[in-house]
């Protein structure tokens, strides 16, 4: 099972709606359109970088409560820096269990 289709199986469980789009430029038109509670990102998208995505929609006041979380491979503390710098709200490292997935959303959500 891939990355997307473990988020929506996880989150659909718990009661969220869930839109997936495959590359960073989608997944900003989505945004855009669906002006969803929350975003999540991977860094290493086709298109548009995780990083892009979340500095633009930060640049947008329309954005400014949606919650941002980047779930990635990358760990070295320069990403994580990077990260916080375009206005990521949570940095989630992968591997990741589907628990720690709910919690984290769960608690982003409930901080926005």
């Amino acid at each position: 099972m891939d990355v997307a289709s473990l988020l929506t199986h996880v989150l659909a469980s718990v009661g969220h709606d869930v839109e997936v789009a495959h590359d960073g430029g989608a997944g900003l038109a989505l945004a855009y359109e669906k002006h969803p509670d929350m975003v999540i990102l991977d860094w290493m998208m086709p298109i548009k970088t995780g990083i892009e995505v979340c500095s633009t929609l930060r640049s947008d006041p329309e954005f400014s409560s949606t919650r941002i979380m980047m779930l990635t491979a990358r760990s070295s503390p320069q990403d994580v820096a990077q990260a916080q710098a375009a206005g990521v709200d949570d940095y989630v490292v992968k591997p990741f269990t589907p628990r720690q997935l709910r919690e984290r959303v769960a608690t982003l959500l409930q901080a926005g």
